[in-house]
């Protein structure tokens, strides 16, 4: 456990996780509880939820789960006020809950294109508001961390546009909460993964009969650095900016991508014909 000057050490901080069923979520929650956070894990998927919360608990880490719809305003201040009744204020945020459709844009229902930035944008927002609203009534910093992606900042086709659009999004939600927040001591940053290494993942290039493995090997093609991250490496990207390692940072958005950003369409790695 973290402690003493350890600029890493959560102790006393209570985090507030959004896709709290996921296997982000999962790694980021046992990253920040082992440096001595209280974990508040929120989600719609009410089953996962709990094993979620369970396998955290049986590692050691505190945490609790709370059922919520992030789109809606009533739910999202219900979340924050029952997160800090139970564990204290929430001094740290991490927006991770994302949903996609993969359809082409002229296909796009309007509905659809609604509900991925509603989820994606617009509930990250809320929740940041949440908690930033009590964090200035009571006169205490904090930080948040929004889940960004690769996609935010570049074009990936295979009908990603309207999740494309939406983490573009969240990388201006990112900066403009960041400056407007700078003087009340709440830090705001982002991150933005390439293709992470999680279950639901591995079903999409996994299934029998599918081209999940044409589609992989092109994923690895576009990462200099040879793999997927795994989702240890966003939840120990999610500690630092998070933690006082960081406390001059804000309005960042940090690619873990394994290089993908920096490769041009053209270019090529060394040794890779």
């Amino acid at each position: 456990m973290a402690g003493g000057n350890d600029v890493f050490d959560l102790t006393g901080r209570v985090a507030l996780v959004t896709g709290g069923a996921g296997g982000i979520a999962r790694a980021v929650a046992e990253v920040l509880g082992a440096r001595g956070a209280a974990i508040a894990l929120v989600d719609v998927r009410e089953a996962e939820l709990g094993e979620a919360v369970a396998d955290l608990t049986a590692r050691g880490v505190r945490a609790f789960g709370t059922v919520a719809d992030i789109t809606d305003e009533d739910a999202v201040e219900n979340l924050v006020e029952q997160a800090a009744a139970r564990r204290g204020t929430v001094d740290l945020l991490v927006n991770n809950a994302a949903i996609g459709v993969h359809t082409a844009p002229e296909e796009l229902a309007a509905d659809d294109w609604r509900r991925v930035l509603d989820v994606d944008l617009t509930g990250g927002f809320l929740v940041a508001r949440a908690v930033a609203r009590r964090l200035i009534a009571a006169g205490k910093g904090g930080a948040v961390v929004n889940l960004s992606s690769i996609a935010g900042s570049s074009a990936l086709g295979r009908g990603n546009f309207a999740y494309s659009v939406a983490k573009g999004g969240v990388n201006q939600l990112t900066r403009e909460l960041a400056v407007e927040w700078a003087s009340l001591g709440i830090r705001v940053n982002a991150i933005q993964p390439c293709q992470v290494n999680t279950a639901l993942f591995r079903t999409l290039v996994e299934t029998p009969g599918s081209e999940g493995g044409e589609l992989l090997a092109r994923m690895l093609r576009g990462i200099p650095l040879g793999r997927l991250a795994e989702p240890a490496d966003i939840a120990n990207a999610v500690l630092f900016l998070l933690s006082d390692a960081a406390a001059m940072v804000t309005g960042a958005i940090l690619p873990v991508d394994g290089g993908n950003l920096s490769l041009n369409a053209g270019g090529s790695l060394r040794g890779v014909s």
